[in-house]
């Protein structure tokens, strides 16, 4: 974890960002499921990027290519054998129902990044 100390308001709703986040985490750590215990990091950190609160995301995992990463916030696209395809997209949805953002980079057979963006609360 690398958490920022600074403390700012943001408006959202805090169970959809809970959501949020913890879908992000838990794709992360099934990315990560193949990979050596010694090779597995989840690094989560967060910070102050111009007016909003960016909480990132990364993983050591089996990243994906660069068609897959232009395509993963589309429903009912999936790279797993159980999904369904709608996890990043509703995630997608609701940041930016909330004035933020999700992206995401990511290098195959290296890892992924997630960043997550929330505006700050005006003053």
């Amino acid at each position: 974890l690398a958490l920022s100390t600074e403390r700012h308001a943001i408006l959202v709703n805090n169970i959809q960002l809970q959501q949020v986040l913890f879908n992000l985490i838990t794709n992360a750590v099934q990315a990560m499921a193949n990979a050596a215990t010694p090779e597995r990091h989840l690094r989560i950190s967060t910070a102050t990027v111009e007016d909003n609160v960016e909480v990132t995301i990364e993983d050591t995992g089996c990243g994906m290519s660069q068609e897959v990463i232009a395509r993963i916030f589309q429903p009912f696209f999936t790279t797993k054998t159980t999904g369904m395809g709608v996890g990043l997209a509703i995630c997608r949805s609701i940041m930016e129902r909330h004035g933020g953002t999700l992206e995401a980079r990511s290098i195959e057979g290296k890892g992924s990044t997630f960043f997550v963006r929330i505006p700050l609360a005006p003053p």
